[in-house]
C-alpha cells in the first residue's frame, strides 16, 4: 500500500475526525516504541482495548517499517544518548577482535539510551500526528 493510498484511507475512514486522529497518533506511537517485532500485535490490542479503528492504528504503527526504520531507531537513539547523558558510547569495542559476543556487549551500553529516547521520539511523533491529521480531517471533512 503506497503513502497516497494510506492516506486517502485515513480521509475516508468512518469515525469523527478525533477517534481517526486519535487511532493514528496512538499507531505512531506504537511504531516507534522500542518493542521491534511487536508493533502489529501492539497495535491490534491496543486498538481493541480502547475501541479504537484497528486499521487505522496499524497504518500509523506502519510508519515504522523496512524503509523508515533505521532513520528512526538511529535518531531516537541519538535522543536517548542526549536524554540520560551518556557520554561512552561503544567504547569498549575492540575492533581487532570483533564478534557476535563483543557486538552484544557494546550495543548494551545503548539499550537504556535506545529506549529513551525511542519512546520520547515516540511521544511526541504521535501527539504531532494526532494534531496534525485532526486539523487536516476538520478541514476536509468540515465535521
Amino acid at each position: 500500500m503506497s503513502l497516497s493510498e494510506r492516506f486517502r484511507l485515513l480521509l475516508t475512514v468512518k469515525g469523527t475526525s478525533h477517534q481517526i486522529a486519535l487511532a493514528f497518533g496512538v499507531g505512531v506511537f506504537i511504531g516507534m516504541s522500542p518493542f521491534l517485532g511487536l508493533h502489529t500485535i501492539m497495535a491490534l490490542v491496543v486498538a481493541y482495548v480502547f475501541r479504537l479503528n484497528k486499521l487505522v492504528t496499524l497504518a500509523g504503527a506502519y510508519v515504522t517499517n523496512p524503509w523508515t526504520i533505521i532513520p528512526i531507531y538511529t535518531f531516537g537513539t541519538w535522543m536517548g544518548i542526549k536524554i540520560t547523558g551518556t557520554d561512552k558510547v561503544l567504547s569498549s569495542i575492540d575492533f581487532h577482535k570483533v564478534n557476535i559476543i563483543n557486538i552484544f556487549r557494546a550495543l548494551k551500553e545503548l539499550l537504556w539510551p535506545f529506549f529513551a529516547g525511542t519512546l520520547v521520539l515516540g511521544t511526541v511523533s504521535g501527539i504531532l500526528s494526532y494534531f496534525l491529521l485532526y486539523m487536516v480531517l476538520k478541514r476536509i471533512r468540515k465535521v
